[in-house]
């Protein structure tokens, strides 16, 4: 199983912060994508960034690579994981939205499996957390048409990790415990899923 980590947004994409500036969306989301990546190598597992460049690498790019490891392995041996951090506004103020959500595209699909698996990690690495759920179709991950998660054709959800326009979320996600509890929320959640 060849697990594609991708981590949101580069250096240049406009705005992208928390209201404060600490918080840069596209570091954030590299930090917690390559310790992914170490800690599912360290484990044996066959893991890897899609995008190991700082810069923001267009979507259809970015989709060309996924579905070229599913050509070379076979979609059913890909999956795609999609590391952001979620904001209520424009980034020029601090809101109250908070908590951890998980996509997949709308209707039934195969990511839908590896997205309840990922919400089953939260609640045991964000106690106390809110999970942003909708259970409309009897599963709790939430449903888009994101670019990323309709144009590749493995398993792919996209996690929006906690809000950087909220206070309280901005210094949970800027502290080492709190990288480290999203690290290990998308590791549990990917091994669970894989049945390793």
């Amino acid at each position: 199983m060849k697990i594609l980590i991708d981590n949101g947004h580069g250096a240049e994409t406009r705005g992208k912060r928390s209201p404060d500036g600490r918080l840069l969306e596209y570091l954030e989301n590299r930090i917690i994508a390559r310790g992914i990546v170490d800690a599912l190598t360290a484990r044996g597992l066959d893991a890897s960034l899609l995008v190991p460049e700082e810069t923001d690498i267009p979507l259809p790019e970015r989709c060309r690579r996924v579905n070229e490891w599913c050509r070379q392995l076979g979609k059913g041996n890909v999956l795609l994981i999609s590391i952001h951090c979620n904001a209520a506004g424009h980034g020029d103020r601090w809101l109250s939205a908070r908590g951890w959500c998980a996509y997949t595209t709308p209707g039934p699909t195969g990511a839908d499996a590896l997205a309840t698996a990922l919400y089953n990690a939260a609640k045991a690495h964000l106690p106390g957390m809110r999970l942003r759920t909708d259970y409309t179709d009897g599963d709790p991950d939430q449903e888009a048409a994101f670019y990323l998660l309709r144009h590749t054709i493995c398993p792919a959800v996209l996690t929006e990790n906690l809000f950087m326009d909220n206070h309280e979320d901005c210094d949970f996600l800027l502290s080492k415990e709190g990288q480290q509890s999203l690290v290990d929320l998308h590791i549990d959640g990917i091994i669970s899923y894989l049945g390793v």
